[in-house]
């Protein structure tokens, strides 16, 4: 059962390892990210950060979606996070039945623009947003689970 999709450029990290987890009840993280699933460092990296009890899959995007379809994933309390708007857009258009995504981090980059103190989205990022809304995906920012959550709309991504 897929709990919740997170948006975080950072993947795993002591908020999304330990806050998001334990709010959601997750028994499995599954970072969905083609340049991770490649890197042996950077996983290495994110194993550090995941709490103990709770299993940590990397996978690329294409054997994400593979894993979710075929019902392998079924067993488990599913938290996927992946690091960039794009890849919720392909997670969604690949799998009907996620439809709620925490936006929790975007750094800052040239041409973005800050829609909270956390999240910053480029013209790309806010087309993407548009048709996620219009696809009736429901978005929230929220970095951590004890913060109020801002709900996203076309207005927010209008002002």
């Amino acid at each position: 059962m897929i709990k919740k999709l997170r948006v975080d450029y950072r993947l795993v990290h002591g908020q999304v390892a330990i806050s998001w987890s334990r709010a959601l009840g997750v028994d499995c993280i599954l970072v969905a990210n083609d340049e991770v699933a490649k890197d042996e460092m950077r996983q290495s990296m994110l194993r550090i950060s995941k709490p103990q009890g709770i299993k940590l899959v990397i996978k690329s995007m294409e054997d994400s979606i593979k894993a979710i379809k075929s019902g392998v994933t079924d067993k488990y309390k599913l938290f996927i996070v992946v690091n960039n708007v794009k890849d919720v857009e392909r997670l969604t258009d690949a799998i009907p039945e996620i439809n709620d995504v925490n936006l929790g981090v975007l750094p800052a980059v040239e041409g973005s623009r800050a829609l909270s103190k956390a999240i910053n989205v480029t013209g790309d990022d806010t087309q993407t947003l548009k048709r996620l809304l219009g696809k009736g995906i429901r978005m929230e920012i929220q970095q951590v689970p004890t913060e109020t959550a801002v709900k996203v709309t076309e207005k927010l991504l209008e002002s």
